[in-house]
């Protein structure tokens, strides 16, 4: 049955590019949506590729039995050829009654439309604090970290401070030194982190050719190794005038003896000397006589100080630093991204970030059943105004949707300020509560305490006691000054700043003074 083979194979191909043109032309807002729509995606294409190698094996390599199957359905009698492969199904159907009958035509659909969905887990393949693939997860990765060797002066690096140096293998960056790199520890962290990385990019891009970006990392590695300019990893050598190997240092600081036995630089040519009988020294001369010789960049004669094993090794090491620095730096919206995300989080308490997660996760559950809701009925209502879901009760930005969390707490617009003047309304924020002293509500309580005129004085006052109190003192220093004014016989006084007028009943005004003298005079009547 190739021809019901390979028409299959070709039925399937188009179900699955109609499927996938269906998701394509979805555009899902929440993260998690997209994702399960990418990796939808991503697995029809394989299936789309597994199905392609069947026909084309079909087409290639049983094109013999292809054509024999054709030709006894052309040749002879028609219907008998017929009656023979119909008694065929009908006996496959008798000995297995319960085999299931695969519906392409719902395999394929989406979920709204009866489709069996995306089966992978979605939920299960980011921690936490990836939220979706937003950030990265190297919590883990930091505390493997500062226990590697040589990391005894970095003891107290925080998480914030290893986001911003994971990539980084050179000094002064990295603490590490060459010699220190070489051991199984930092083997197998280097490892792991290219791995997680690797991995989170798998998770987060599914559609990406990765493969062939990863091979653009090897090959550029490996032009690197042969030009000898892999950062932190240039062979060390030593050049020779004969037999000598060791000497004036060529490579390192350029100061002090250079020992190329042991691949290290003494400072006093002294101690260089006492070091030349040592059985470490004499033990890596035995090893190194093993060595190749080599040319210098300079075209002089050079014998590489390392060897051949060990040299293997630091490739490799090597290898996965290069593939961590390059896989960070495809992602480096991520990495900054993550590193502002932990500044953020610094600043909230561990029921603060429960609550967010709670509301990442609740969000796309709320906008799955709307959507879910809006299909079965029969179509979107385009008039209608989206319910925003907002459970930390945040306040609601200038497009109508709640504003950022960290937005949210920077403002401090979770700290409560009532106030009893304005009827004990209670103002979210410092900015909205230094604000409202100035504004008709707080002004018109204060009137109705029976003050008036220079509200200012009593900014920062929210108690009505205490803005009695304070009424009652400015009463009283104006009278002790004089300022209260008050009707006389003759007028009445105003004051404007440190100057006090008055009145006659005419409506003069003129200078208490001048006013005195007037009455004194008998002028005023």
């Amino acid at each position: 049955m190739l021809l019901e083979d390979l028409r299959l194979a070709h039925e399937s191909i188009e179900r699955l590019e109609a499927g996938i043109s269906d998701r394509i032309l979805d555009d899902p807002r929440h993260v998690r949506s997209r994702l399960a729509r990418d990796h939808e995606i991503s697995a029809f294409l394989n299936q789309i590729q597994s199905q392609s190698t069947r026909a084309l094996h079909i087409y290639n390599n049983e094109q013999e039995a292809r054509t024999a199957e054709i030709q006894s359905i052309s040749s002879g009698d028609v219907f008998e050829e017929f009656y023979k492969q119909l008694a065929g199904i009908k006996d496959y159907q008798k000995r297995y009654p319960n085999a299931p009958v695969e519906n392409l035509e719902r395999a394929y659909k989406k979920v709204e439309d009866g489709g069996p969905g995306f089966s992978g887990d979605i939920d299960g393949m980011f921690t936490g604090e990836e939220a979706f693939g937003r950030f990265f997860d190297l919590t883990m990765l930091h505390e493997e970290y500062l226990n590697l060797p040589g990391v005894k002066g970095a003891r107290k690096l925080t998480y914030l401070q290893y986001l911003d140096i994971f990539n980084q293998f050179a000094p002064p960056q990295c603490p590490i030194s060459r010699q220190d790199k070489m051991t199984d520890e930092y083997f197998s962290y280097a490892g792991t982190l290219a791995q997680y990385l690797e991995s989170f990019m798998r998770r987060t891009k599914p559609l990406e050719d990765l493969e062939k970006l990863f091979r653009s990392f090897d090959e550029e590695f490996d032009q690197q190794w042969e030009k000898d300019e892999v950062p932190g990893w240039q062979a060390q050598r030593s050049q020779t005038n004969g037999a000598a190997s060791n000497g004036p240092v060529t490579e390192g600081t350029g100061e002090g003896v250079w020992c190329a036995d042991c691949a290290k630089e003494f400072k006093n040519d002294n101690v260089y000397k006492a070091h030349l009988g040592g059985k470490k020294h004499i033990k890596n001369a035995e090893v190194r006589q093993n060595g190749t010789d080599s040319k210098a960049p300079n075209g002089s004669s050079a014998t590489s100080s390392i060897p051949h094993g060990q040299r293997l090794k630091e490739r490799a090491i090597a290898e996965r630093e290069h593939r961590v620095r390059r896989l960070a730096a495809s992602m480096t919206t991520e990495h900054t991204d993550t590193r502002t995300n932990v500044e953020r989080k610094a600043g909230m308490t561990d029921r603060e970030r429960q609550q967010e997660l709670a509301a990442l996760y609740a969000e796309n559950d709320e906008m799955e059943l709307a959507r879910a809701n809006g299909t079965k009925e029969g179509a979107d209502n385009d008039d209608e105004e989206e319910k925003v879901y907002n459970p930390l009760k945040l306040p609601l930005a200038w497009d109508g949707r709640p504003i950022p969390f960290w937005l949210y707490k920077l403002h401090g617009l979770g700290v409560e300020f009532p106030c009893e003047i304005c009827g004990n309304y209670t103002y979210m924020g410092r900015r909205a509560f230094d604000k409202h002293f100035s504004e008709p509500r707080h002004v018109y309580g204060l009137k109705c305490l029976g003050i008036s005129g220079q509200t200012s004085l009593f900014a920062q006052i929210t108690g009505i006691e205490e803005a009695g109190r304070l009424w009652e003192k400015v009463l009283r220093d104006k009278k002790e000054a004089g300022l209260g004014g008050g009707w006389g016989k003759a007028g009445k006084g105003r004051g404007f700043g440190g100057e006090e007028e008055m009145e006659d009943q005419a409506g003069n005004v003129m200078p208490r003074k001048v006013w005195e003298d007037l009455k004194r005079a008998g002028l005023l009547e």
